[in-house]
Formats: C-alpha cells, sequence, structure tokens
C-alpha cells in the first residue's frame, strides 16, 4: 500500500510541538517556583502559641483548659539556673514538717520531678513530660520561694495549633500567644534577632520559647559551686 504522504509530520509540525512541549515545562517550573516561594512564605509568617514566661502567673489554668489531656503545656527545668539545692521549693511540698522524697510531701500531684544526687550537697531535678500536666505547681514554688528554673512551656509535637487557643482565653494575663513558628526547636545557641526584648531578656536568662518532645530542657555542664559553664 502506498504511503500516504500527507501523514507525514512536517518540519513546522514538529516544531511547533517542541515549542508547545518547551511551554509546558516553562509553565510548570515556574508554577513549582511560586509554590516553593509560597511554601518559604509560609514557613517564615507561620505562627504558633506559646507562653511568655515573663507574664505567667502559673493559675493552673494550662492544666484544665487545654484541648488535650493530658495539656501540652509542660514544666521546663533551666538546668544553668537552678541551684541544684537539697530542698528544692518545686519539687518539696512547702507545708510539709519534714520533707522526704515520699509522695505525700512533694509538690507535684502527679509525681511528674525525679531528683538524684549529683554530691553532697547537690541534687538534680528532672521533668518526666509525659506525667506533666502542666498545672504550674513546681513552677509557683520555685519562681516564689526559689530562682526560678522551672517555667512552663507548650510543647509543639503535642500541640496541635487551634485557630483560637481555649487556654489563651482563659490566661489571666494574655502571657498566651501567637509567635513565629522559626522560633521553635531546642535550646538555641544564639537567640534570633527578632525575638522581642519583652520575652527574651538576655542571653544569660537561659529561657528559650519552644521546646518539643525528647528535648529536656538543656544540659550545659555546670560546676555546682562556682556556677561556671563547662566546655
Amino acid at each position: 500500500m502506498a504511503e500516504n504522504r500527507n501523514d507525514r509530520p512536517t518540519r513546522r509540525d514538529v516544531l511547533g510541538r517542541g515549542a508547545r512541549v518547551a511551554g509546558c515545562v516553562a509553565l510548570g517550573g515556574l508554577a513549582a517556583g511560586l509554590l516553593g516561594k509560597r511554601a518559604a512564605e509560609a514557613g517564615e509568617t507561620e505562627t504558633v502559641w506559646q507562653i511568655d514566661p515573663y507574664t505567667c502567673v502559673r493559675c493552673g489554668n494550662c492544666a484544665t483548659n487545654c484541648v488535650l489531656t493530658p495539656s501540652a503545656v509542660k514544666a521546663i527545668h533551666s538546668y544553668p539556673i537552678c541551684g541544684y539545692c537539697e530542698l528544692c521549693f518545686g519539687y518539696f511540698d512547702p507545708v510539709a514538717s519534714a520533707p522526704t522524697t515520699a509522695a505525700e510531701d512533694q509538690l507535684c500531684p502527679t509525681g511528674a520531678i525525679s531528683r538524684k544526687r549529683v554530691e553532697e550537697p547537690y541534687y538534680e531535678y528532672t521533668v518526666d513530660y509525659d506525667l506533666c500536666v502542666g498545672c504550674g505547681k513546681c513552677v509557683e514554688g520555685c519562681t516564689r520561694r526559689g530562682n526560678g528554673s522551672l517555667y512552663l512551656q507548650i510543647m509543639h509535637d503535642r500541640c496541635v495549633n487551634c485557630n483560637e487557643c481555649a487556654i489563651a482565653v482563659a490566661c489571666p494575663t494574655q502571657a498566651i500567644r501567637r509567635i513565629p513558628a522559626h522560633w521553635t526547636g531546642p535550646w538555641p545557641e544564639k537567640a534570633p534577632a527578632d525575638w522581642p526584648g519583652e520575652w527574651f531578656r538576655g542571653p544569660d536568662d537561659y529561657v528559650p520559647y519552644i521546646f518539643k518532645r525528647g528535648h529536656q530542657s538543656p544540659r550545659r555542664d555546670v560546676d555546682h559551686i562556682t556556677g561556671e559553664e563547662g566546655q
């Protein structure tokens, strides 16, 4: 059967198809670039809820008003601030006449804080985030009678980042508000330039904004007698 020459693609047809394919590829690349740019911008502008430790009054609402049970709010322990005291006001119930490590003498209602002897007379206190309900009793004791090494933070591997945080609504001092998500992470080596001064007063405060599960409050080696940090 004779071949129909009219069925053969002409040079013009080939060039036209190539141009259309190239155009589609270019448009796809442009769309991907725009999506990538938007994703990057979203990452920079995304916000999450967090507690300002300087405004928090340890009212207890964090434990009862969170949509999660237990609350996404946990007590964080800053080791560099801690005095490693034998008599810890965040650990022992102040009404205990002769405090022991028995449950009835501990301030935490769930036993989320444990302690171990480092060297006489120093003790190390550790918060179990799975047991902590965010009631703030340890924070209240440490803030009023101690040196403030315990404070409350929202753990963002647990928080569902509600459009309206129920705890923020109930907070009497408006200590919970949205902050940029790029402030998240474990203990920062250096505070980001855009951290507001009222939330982070200086590099020696050791108060980060956001902690995630798996990051115990940072362990910087500190000489318990001199207070100097190790390398």
